[in-house]
């Protein structure tokens, strides 16, 4: 099974994406923002802990139901850096545990490719577990737009930080295996996207081999594994592993 992980920016169109992965192609999603708000619910560790920490900095943490007032605790954190951290380092340990969970599951359903939805998939350390990452990008003025309409409770101020408190464009770009631009229509979207899931779908035969030998599957999680920590390392050093010419004269 390949596990593929998308990312892209808030309001790049990420979500539109994932839909049509699920719609068309009958991907499995996992969807961290799902998982993320589920880790938070009333009684769950994560909750107790952000309680604990952030109840007596933040004005009107809960609603009178209990729950969360995700605006505020947004709107706080992504205004000070330290107190996303302090967030993050909350919430990710529990996102991770259910995203395997759910990966496994996905396994053992002989599915060829499940999604990870992670908005924060490099940041998170997510994109080791994946053999294939896609990032979806668009231009930063239409990024703002796009969220400023989505999510009309934000002030323009609020969205800005939110874009800034995230890898831009270019960073994710250089991580990522396949980039998909999404400053155009809704049918260009489509059509690239198309292009790019027919060059990295695995046959089935080879879907089925990995779940009925558990060591042929081991393998090849660490070959894909191996491979990105290989490219990774070449780009970090700007140079190829591949490409090396002898350094000197030979007789």
């Amino acid at each position: 099974m390949l596990v593929v992980g998308l990312t892209g920016g808030i309001a790049s169109g990420k979500s539109t994406v994932s839909a049509q992965l699920h719609d068309k192609y009958n991907f499995p999603i996992i969807d961290a923002d799902k998982i993320a708000r589920e880790i938070v619910e009333p009684g769950k560790p994560a909750y107790q802990s952000i309680v604990k920490h952030f109840e007596k900095k933040i004005t009107g943490l809960l609603k009178e139901d209990g729950t969360l007032n995700r605006p505020a605790l947004g709107r706080y954190v992504f205004s000070n850096k330290s107190e996303l951290q302090i967030l993050n380092s909350i919430t990710h340990p529990e996102v991770r545990k259910e995203i395997l969970r759910r990966i496994l599951k996905c396994w053992l359903h002989f599915e060829q490719i499940c999604i990870l939805d992670v908005p924060l998939l490099f940041e998170a350390g997510m994109d080791k577990i994946c053999g294939k990452t896609i990032c979806v990008i668009c231009n930063e003025e239409i990024q703002l737009q796009r969220l400023m309409k989505r999510n009309s409770e934000l002030t323009k101020e609020d969205c800005i930080n939110r874009i800034h408190n995230q890898l831009s464009n270019k960073e994710r770009s250089s991580k990522a295996d396949i980039v998909i631009e999404n400053d155009g229509t809704l049918e260009g979207l489509y059509i690239e996207l198309d292009k790019d899931i027919k060059g990295i779908t695995p046959c089935k035969a080879l879907t089925y081999l990995e779940v009925l030998c558990p060591p042929f599957a081991v393998a090849s999680a660490l070959f894909y594994i191996t491979r990105k920590f290989v490219l990774n390392l070449a780009e970090r050093y700007s140079c190829s592993f591949w490409d090396i010419k002898p350094i000197g004269k030979t007789a």
